[in-house]
């Protein structure tokens, strides 16, 4: 077969065999894609520092009949998380970013508005912000997979919530007033309700917004919350990202 070429995002590397890589790229000409880079881990010539978690490369890739995993055989370095000196909070959002794109996404199905939306945030996690890019990320990723619910009503009533108060539940699919709030709910104030209708209104780079740990901290542990439960997995991410602060 010939072979293709794609803009991707490296998610995972695994050590293969003896002296192979088995990569996960997330690439925009068809979605998720398994492969197996030869001999990686013995010549750097190849594929250099392309191979990286997170790195933005260009990609050679070949599929063979009958198996199930591609051969690559060539990637460029277009743009590199390590450029930068990659922090400790730092690393643990682009691993989050990574986690969520390799869980959400099928094989093989091309998105390129979730291609769009990793690049940008991936952008802004160049410097030491982190909390407003992991809170867009996983706000709209919420959106584009098809899980974010209505945030301005009530899920039990209807009630539009604008100017009340909104409680959401680990167990329940969107938010609620207080009238049929559930026990042991959490509050979103409506300072994070507002700040998620900016982030679903305007680009990352134009949000300004408080970047503290405290900006959103409700918001991110509802999406949180909302996307466990969709893809009925404890995400591994969650945990770092909520100690961070």
């Amino acid at each position: 077969m010939p072979l293709k070429e794609s803009e991707a995002i490296v998610l995972r590397t695994y050590p293969f065999r003896e002296s192979d890589l088995l990569v996960t790229l997330f690439t925009r000409l068809e979605g998720k894609v398994r492969g197996v880079a030869r001999a990686a881990k013995k010549s750097r010539r190849r594929f250099g520092g392309a191979l990286e978690p997170l790195t933005y490369v260009k990609v050679a890739y070949e599929d063979r009949e009958r198996q199930e995993l591609t051969r690559l055989d060539a990637c460029e370095v277009i743009e590199s998380p390590l450029a930068q000196e990659v922090s400790y909070p730092r690393a643990i959002a682009l691993g989050h970013v990574a986690e969520l794109l390799d869980e959400l996404l099928p094989d093989r199905e091309a998105n390129d508005a979730v291609f769009r939306l990793a690049l940008s945030v991936l952008a802004q996690l160049r410097g030491q912000e982190f909390w407003l890019p992991i809170t867009y990320f996983d706000l709209w990723m919420s959106r584009l997979m098809g899980y974010l619910p209505e945030l301005s009503e009530c899920l039990t009533c209807g009630r539009a919530l604008n100017g009340s108060r909104a409680f959401f539940h680990a167990l329940a699919d969107g938010l609620m007033c207080p009238e049929h709030k559930r026990l042991a709910s959490s509050e979103m104030s409506a300072e994070s309700r507002n700040l998620a209708g900016q982030m679903l209104r305007a680009p990352l780079s134009t949000i300004e917004a408080d970047a503290s740990q405290k900006s959103g901290a409700d918001l991110r542990k509802f999406l949180l919350q909302l996307l466990e439960r969709n893809i009925d997995k404890k995400l591994v991410t969650r945990g770092m990202v909520e100690k961070l602060g």
